[in-house]
């Protein structure tokens, strides 16, 4: 089984949450916070901070908190992912899109509005806890699990319940 982690972040201020445009291997955009995968031997903060500056150009200053944790099983696809996502102290920088990756090409601050706006087609672990949090519906420290099943492309995402 494939297993890997990744770490998202949540950088808020007076404009908004900032989310980025991530383009896809097969063409199609999805919207997320800024993050990415955790390397090994590498803590899931310091994998943060690293992917927060390699893909908007910002410096986050710290974190402050743990905001929510996603476990995924891809049935059909023998993979699993763990996701945690932190929420930034601060940060410094201008936003600059070059991400080394090639994935993320675009991004800014967005209000509620805006968020449900991108996220309209979001894969169920991105969509739902992200709409948890900033309805602050969730528990301290919720964690989401979900079973996907289907192929890339044509996933099928049912949450379990905890």
């Amino acid at each position: 089984m494939r297993r890997w982690k990744v770490a998202g972040g949540l950088l808020s201020d007076e404009r908004g949450l900032l989310l980025v445009a991530n383009r896809r291997r097969n063409g199609s955009v999805d919207w997320t916070t800024p993050g990415g995968v955790i390397d090994d031997g590498e803590s899931a903060l310091v994998a943060l901070s690293r992917e927060v500056t390699e893909e908007t150009g910002l410096v986050a200053v710290g974190w402050n908190e743990l905001c929510w944790t996603v476990e995924v099983d891809f049935i059909d696809l023998d993979m699993h992912l763990h996701v945690e996502v932190h929420r930034a102290a601060g940060w410094s920088g201008d936003l600059a899109f070059d991400d080394p990756d090639g994935i993320v090409y675009d991004g800014g601050f967005h209000d509620h509005g805006g968020v449900a706006e991108r996220l309209v087609g979001a894969t169920r672990w991105v969509a739902e806890p992200l709409q948890v949090w900033l309805a602050g519906n969730g528990d301290d420290r919720p964690h989401f699990q979900y079973r996907a099943t289907g192929s890339l492309g044509e996933l099928r995402a049912e949450r379990l319940e905890p």
